[in-house]
């Protein structure tokens, strides 16, 4: 039982990350638009942030001791 739940935790990281991808790059295109930028800057800012975010959590909930 263990392990099914353990896989279920897996799933629902990689559905917030895939969720939270599309979002911030639906978000990023948008910016560029209104602001006009010749390159897609927010496009690529807004996915990072949210990996870099996702991987420091990641570390952070892996590292605590029980």
């Amino acid at each position: 039982m263990n392990k099914k739940n353990n896989g279920f935790k897996y799933l629902s990281l990689s559905s917030q990350m895939i969720g939270g991808l599309l979002i911030c790059i639906f978000g990023g295109i948008q910016v560029d638009k209104y602001f006009k930028f010749k390159t897609p800057i927010a496009t690529w800012v807004f996915p990072l942030i949210l990996i870099i975010a996702t991987i420091i959590k990641i570390v952070i909930d892996t590292s605590k001791k029980k």
